[in-house]
């Protein structure tokens, strides 16, 4: 199978007409085209030279991962950040990258889907459906059959995306079971007042401002895990596509990532 055998198939599930207008899925560095017999395949969260370095230890000549490799440009290739060494790396070893964003973040069973399903949440879906089909779209918003209390709930989701600390709102909703959730996978900020107008109970995201927590704990519990938490399942979905497609290809995840925050 060549490189474009291979996301042929993630494109297959996670259109790049999905992307948000800011974006950048798609190819990131094609050292000799897309056309190379593909040796094995490494799904990652983000392009580090530790990655490609474990990767060409792996055999493997294609990276997929989550984040763009080059999202906000390079003005220069001399090796003086990571995304240069990265990308240096890469060309010089033969390996091809591609990345797919917030395509896989808007697919149906895409990565907010994905961790609604590890927290057990029913009837998912779209928290902000997409333009390009109704189905798909950014976060979803689902439900707890039964519903769960504030305390056990805050546990369930610090298991379900590996979190070790959460930060969450304190004030007049810490009494009441939870029964409606939504979540948006990386920053989603943006959505809480979305989520307050569909009554959600919590909500789920990462990198969320002090005056969100200030202006909307009120009315809506908030969650915050962590950007690196609510995301790192993506290298599970990318590997699952493919082994789905072809069970005998070598795909392998990246064990050399960590979070770049540490919780002291």
């Amino acid at each position: 199978m060549t490189h474009a055998d291979i996301i042929s198939v993630i494109e297959a599930y996670a259109s790049p007409t999905l992307q948000e207008s800011w974006d950048n899925t798609g190819w990131q560095v094609t050292p000799s085209g897309t056309t190379d017999l593909c040796t094995g395949v490494m799904t990652c969260l983000d392009i580090t030279p530790a990655v490609v370095d474990e990767a060409r230890a792996k055999g493997c000549n294609l990276i997929i991962s989550h984040h763009p490799l080059i999202f906000r440009g390079l003005r220069s290739i001399t090796g003086a950040g990571n995304a240069e060494q990265a990308v240096i790396s890469a060309i010089r070893s033969g390996i091809a990258i591609y990345s797919s964003h917030t395509a896989l973040d808007s697919t149906q069973g895409g990565v907010s889907h994905e961790l609604g399903s590890r927290l057990g949440l029913t009837d998912m879906r779209p928290l902000s459906p997409s333009s390009v089909s109704p189905d798909a779209g950014l976060g979803v918003i689902g439900t707890i059959s039964g519903g769960i209390t504030r305390a056990a709930f805050i546990e369930t989701v610090k298991r379900a995306y590996d979190a070790p600390t959460v930060r969450v709102t304190q004030g007049p909703r810490e009494t009441g079971d939870i029964h409606t959730v939504a979540l948006c996978s990386g920053s989603g900020g943006e959505f809480i007042t979305t989520a307050i107008t569909l009554r959600a109970d919590a909500y789920i995201t990462s990198d969320v401002r002090y005056h969100d927590f200030l202006d909307h704990g009120q009315k809506i519990i908030i969650i915050d895990t962590g950007h690196f938490e609510s995301e790192i399942c993506t290298k599970s979905i990318f590997s699952r596509i493919i082994s789905q497609k072809f069970p005998n290809f070598a795909v392998h995840m990246a064990t050399c990532e960590q979070n770049p925050v540490a919780y002291i």
